[in-house]
């Protein structure tokens, strides 16, 4: 336990970017000094438009740094970003653009921003803020894909209302929350180092593994147009199936109906129903490794609606509908496990959660479970970050986070596959 503020004695370079959202940074910069860390802030020309420098520099009791080549400047300060790279124990961009995050992801350089990035010898947190459907599109993926290949953090924006009036995922999360991420990502020191910048965990960890990863919702047919389901975004999943891929080994990711793209080099299957996910699961059950993140409906109707079913044929009364349970489809692969398969489960509750964890874990001969709950800010569905208690079946108990998705996935992947 430490006895001062999380990130006491801290050195911060805090990036702002051209978004709707910079307007949160300055809630941002006084919770980070409040925490305890020296914070410099950077701004872009884009960042000016949606909040003034004065008030960044007068929280942070610090210039606010815009241009490599400051106007006026005979004294050699266009070296600054060089020197900021080496003083800063973390460099976090929040709000980022996606024009910011397509210039990081290809290393060009124009501001003061960019040229400290790629300067930079510390972690790289990077915190995209933009609408839904850039977030969502192929070419932001791609940058984003680019930038944890080269070691940086990507923290997933939340999911709730836009700037456009459209709701989905592409928020920046609470200034609180970023904080809590920062505090922990820096005390476990940010992703492993070289001498020159941030570097990815350990790569050939699974090289020759067959890894089976569920991730996303099901969706349970009421009728041809109405469903059971509940509002998993699939990121967990995503991001461990993402992080094993990386790590060498042979990744079957069996999706449920959520949008987003494909990992670089992990084989797609797309499922709607627990049925669906049931017969694809078993399919692939000689994985090595098995991470089930998917949330399974438990239940669906047991005679689903060939045509649309109209209200008024309910007449006057209430809909009843009659539910079958669906197929358990970690307990059918942990009756089928194997000798030196480890199994990995997720569980989800809003109490008493290690009973109900533990209870599971036994039941499905699980070797670890994954916990968290829904009720918890910054944990579970639809949110860019995760706090959760790792179980084992030999009585371990640790608990991760608050971290952002993917560097929760590489957390959980060290110690499920350690020896």
């Amino acid at each position: 336990m430490h006895d001062g503020p999380p990130l006491h004695g801290k050195k911060l370079v805090l990036g702002v970017t051209g978004s709707i959202a910079a307007y949160k940074a300055a809630e941002l910069v006084r919770l980070l000094v409040k925490a305890g860390a020296e914070v410099q802030p950077i701004m872009t020309a884009g960042a000016a438009r949606f909040i003034a420098p004065l008030t960044l520099s007068t929280l942070a009791r610090r210039e606010v740094l815009t241009e490599v080549f400051p106007e006026g400047d005979a004294g050699g300060s266009w070296t600054k970003h060089v020197d900021l790279g080496l003083w800063a124990d973390g460099l976090v961009v929040a709000p980022c653009s996606a024009n910011t995050l397509a210039r990081l992801a290809h290393g060009l350089v124009d501001d003061m921003l960019s040229a400290t990035v790629l300067s930079a010898r510390c972690p790289v947190l990077v915190a995209p803020a933009m609408d839904h459907d850039m977030w969502r599109h192929p070419a932001t993926q791609a940058n984003v894909a680019a930038l944890r290949r080269h070691g940086c953090t990507v923290l997933d924006p939340a999911h709730g209302e836009l700037a456009s009036g459209l709701v989905g995922e592409g928020r920046l999360p609470e200034p609180e929350e970023i904080v809590a991420v920062v505090a922990g990502w820096l005390a476990e020191g940010g992703p492993r180092t070289t001498d020159h910048g941030p570097r990815t965990t350990d790569h050939g960890s699974l090289v020759g593994k067959k890894v089976l990863v569920t991730a996303g919702p099901t969706r349970e047919a009421l009728d041809p147009v109405r469903f059971l389901s509940n509002g998993s975004t699939g990121t967990m999943g995503f991001a461990l199936a993402e992080a094993a891929a990386r790590r060498g080994a042979e990744v079957v990711l069996l999706a449920g109906p959520v949008t987003l793209p494909t990992p670089e080099g992990v084989v797609r299957v797309d499922v709607v129903s627990a049925d669906d996910l049931h017969r694809a699961a078993m399919q692939h059950a000689d994985a090595d490794l098995v991470l089930a993140a998917a949330a399974v409906a438990d239940f669906a109707p047991a005679a689903p609606s060939e045509r649309k079913q109209k209200k008024e044929e309910a007449g006057d009364d209430a809909l009843v509908l009659h539910l079958r349970r669906t197929p358990d489809v970690l307990a059918a692969l942990g009756e089928k496990k194997r000798d030196g398969q480890t199994l990995v489960g997720f569980a989800l509750e809003t109490h008493d959660g290690e009973a109900h964890a533990l209870d599971k874990l036994r039941r499905k001969h699980l070797d670890w479970i994954v916990l968290n709950y829904a009720n918890e800010e910054g944990a579970g569905f639809g949110t860019g970050t995760n706090r959760v208690v790792l179980l084992g079946a030999g009585g371990e108990r640790e608990v991760m986070g608050p971290l952002s998705k993917p560097e929760l996935a590489e957390r959980l992947l060290d110690r499920v596959t350690a020896a």
